[in-house]
């Protein structure tokens, strides 16, 4: 086998996404052949090198698992937590392959949340250079005014970043209305804070579709494996195939 980037590497065996992959390396917990990597460019063979984050020696998958759930209300998108709380592993009950979140929800969200043993797929989805949309609907505590909707759609400055433009629409006018907001971007605490940047605090957040991918059939704490259609459908407009 040809010699490969080590956030690849990790990425292709499920450890965790590139980006991720990319931290544990700057970090040191990435070994080869018993040395400490912490170059984002160093290379290695599967094949011939032994490769270890935290001490455990890695493999390539031979499994590529894809996996939708409806992550309930106060559950952790980890796959363990100090704390104690209750995490998505937790609810994946007869999953045998080590998956790993594709991005996250936080605690008190709910809605479609992917996991996977595809570091590169999970990399695609959750990177803004993918395009892939996120749709969520958002109770909040006051309607936003039209130039406060405005803002939403060509971006607030988050922590000295401007947010990517996002879609808000109101579906449901009332003194706590709904909002259907759509990004292709997904940093943390993203909605919950441009509501707060606009004076509004958000009451409940549901993500309802990933892409083309909807809750459909899916009861809060229930999962489902990706049909293969539906695979090969991400994996075209992830241009992962090229």
């Amino acid at each position: 086998m040809p010699e490969e980037r080590l956030q690849k590497i990790l990425a292709q065996a499920g450890i965790a996404s590139r980006r991720k992959a990319e931290e544990y390396i700057v970090e040191g917990r990435v070994t080869v052949n018993g040395q400490t990597v912490t170059e984002l460019g160093t290379k290695a063979d599967l094949e011939k090198d032994h490769v270890k984050v935290d001490g455990t020696l890695i493999r390539r998958s031979q499994a590529t698992v894809y996996i939708a759930l409806n992550k309930p209300r106060e559950v952790v998108t980890t796959l363990s937590d100090p704390q104690g709380r209750k995490t998505v592993k937790h609810l994946l009950k007869g999953v045998k392959h080590r998956v790993f979140p594709v991005g996250r929800l936080d605690y008190h969200s709910e809605g479609l949340l992917l996991l996977t043993t595809d570091g590169e797929f999970a990399n695609r989805i959750t990177s803004p250079s993918g395009h892939v949309e996120k749709i969520y609907v958002v109770k909040a505590n006051g309607r936003l005014t039209p130039e406060q909707e405005e803002e939403f759609r060509n971006g607030i400055s988050l922590h000295g970043k401007r947010t990517a433009p996002a879609r808000i629409k109101l579906i449901k006018a009332s003194n706590n209305p709904w909002y259907e907001v759509r990004l292709t971007e997904g940093r943390q605490n993203q909605i919950r804070i441009m509501f707060k940047h606009c004076g509004r605090l958000v009451e409940k957040l549901r993500r309802v579709q990933i892409g083309f991918l909807t809750l459909s059939g899916l009861p809060p704490g229930a999962w489902r494996y990706l049909e293969e259609a539906e695979i090969r459908r991400f994996r075209k407009i992830l241009k992962l195939d090229q």
